[in-house]
């Protein structure tokens, strides 16, 4: 029988690790004064409580991962850290349901930024600030901050590293042992969010928003201050900034760390996705905002241009903020700028969606079979940049691609079973699964998730952990053959 208390003995740790990280919120609401302290008070003890003891318990059974244990740890901490992570808002806000806690902390730390709160304004900084720190921890992700911390306890990460990163080919590394891969991409993001925060703050944001903001925007998460989220600055400046970071958020990391080491510009020119990614803002920016003139949506067409750039680039991304209730444009408009999540950002980004290498290899693989179709014997490679795509490697995405077009539907006739409008729980799957935050309909950045039913909320936070984990992780888990000997 295959034990799992070393899976157990491993997430301990990353309760413990999750109680420690609370003391951040905790040294800020104990600073300002903001009334939140003893919710952090008691919320830390039960977290790491509860690590200590899975951890204690388990601690005479400690060996090495396994890939089992790889895929069940990763699935475990995306479903069970939310439910401590909901903790600081449940004890300060005793009228938040558990569902509604657990909902708000899963899009947390998954960095969608679909929220059930209102009167964001008025909360706490430190409870503000929590939010969007769960974002920039799950944003790069809880387990690969844990890879750099478990060699040093004796559990080796590689396993949990391949099943946390995003991206089909998960098997380079940039460094030869795990752990430093871990810590220099954690080092880029760090590096990314203090220059985001400075920038903020330099473009007019007070020093707590633009703190609380940069960790939202590196972090591609869409949690805000404020009801109105971005657009309550109306602030040119405060845009062009939160764009510049939201696109280097959204390319990948192995990237900004391989430039940063090289000291050298040709790791960007090197990577194949940043040609596609540019394109496709620069040609939708452009396109929707000749359709918008054309309906005459703003008053002029820099204003046109102002709004289209920057929620092409914040749904591209998946980052999710706001500074226009865009469902007042036409639906086809709508519609572009929601499925720009689906598939712009970069594989080993913090975005979400299927990813842009995917979105490519599906594009070439399409246009091989037409030319197959036209010379059927003719050979014909697949290639991204000058590397050649396994079979393997095709087959993986076809696949990942079919899963992710059966979920979308899949959670939509559930919604709409449950009562909910076609538009609705359409947008809402999709903005969920890709973790972009703001949907049509209801959900839309006019309204958010508050009105939705308990079973709605809970296929929704479903959902979100599904994308985030890019679906066969968690779906493998769920298996039956995944349980057998």
């Amino acid at each position: 029988m295959r034990s799992y208390f070393p899976v157990v003995g491993a997430l301990g740790l990353v309760l413990m690790l999750f109680g420690l990280v609370m003391v951040f919120p905790l040294g800020v609401s104990f600073f300002l004064e903001d009334g939140a302290t003893e919710a952090y008070d008691l919320a830390i003890i039960a977290t790491f409580a509860c690590g200590l003891f899975a951890w204690g318990m388990t601690r005479g059974h400690r060996r090495d991962l396994r890939i089992h244990d790889g895929f069940l740890l990763v699935a475990a901490t995306w479903v069970v850290v939310p439910v401590f992570g909901a903790l600081p808002m449940m004890l300060y806000l005793p009228e938040l349901s558990f569902t509604d806690a657990y909902f708000e902390a899963a899009s947390g730390l998954t960095t969608t930024g679909a929220t059930v709160l209102t009167g964001l304004d008025a909360l706490p900084v430190s409870i503000n600030l929590w939010r969007t720190f769960m974002h920039w921890v799950g944003g790069m992700g809880v387990i690969v901050l844990m890879v750099a911390v478990l060699p040093l306890l004796g559990i080796g990460g590689r396993q949990v590293f391949r099943a946390e990163t995003p991206g089909p080919m998960k098997e380079s590394s940039l460094t030869p042992r795990i752990a430093e891969t871990a810590k220099g991409l954690w080092t880029v993001y760090v590096a990314l969010t203090i220059a985001c925060g400075g920038a903020l703050w330099w473009a007019g944001m007070p020093p707590w928003e633009a703190v609380i903001h940069a960790f939202s925007v590196m972090g591609l998460g869409g949690f805000s201050t404020k009801d109105a989220s971005l657009g309550y600055f109306n602030s040119v400046p405060i845009e062009m900034v939160t764009m510049g970071f939201a696109l280097l958020a959204g390319l990948n990391y192995a990237t900004h760390y391989l430039a940063l080491v090289r000291r050298s510009w040709r790791a960007y020119v090197n990577d194949p996705e940043i040609p596609w990614f540019f394109l496709v803002l620069v040609v939708t920016i452009l396109f929707l905002t000749l359709y918008l003139m054309r309906f005459s949506a703003h008053e002029d067409a820099l204003t046109t241009l102002r709004y289209v750039a920057f929620h092409a680039v914040s749904l591209a991304t998946s980052l999710g903020l706001v500074t226009y209730d865009y469902t007042a444009w036409p639906m086809f408009a709508q519609i572009t700028i929601l499925f720009l999540g689906s598939f712009a950002a970069c594989s080993g980004s913090t975005g979400g969606g299927i990813k842009m290498m995917r979105a490519i290899i599906l594009y070439k693989q399409v246009y091989r079979e037409v030319a197959r179709s036209l010379h059927p014997n003719a050979v014909l490679p697949l290639r991204l940049g000058k590397q050649a795509v396994s079979e393997g490697v095709l087959h993986a995405v076809l696949a990942f691609s079919f899963m992710y077009m059966v979920c979308l539907v899949s959670l939509t006739l559930v919604l709409s079973a449950s009562g909910l409008d076609l538009i609705t729980a359409f947008s809402a799957v999709v903005a969920c699964v890709n973790n972009t935050g703001p949907g049509l309909g209801a959900v839309g950045p006019a309204g958010n998730y508050q009105g939705l039913s308990d079973f709605q909320t809970w296929v929704l936070s479903f959902g979100m952990i599904l994308g985030r984990l890019e679906i066969f992780t968690l779906l493998v888990v769920l298996t039956p053959a995944f349980w057998r000997r």
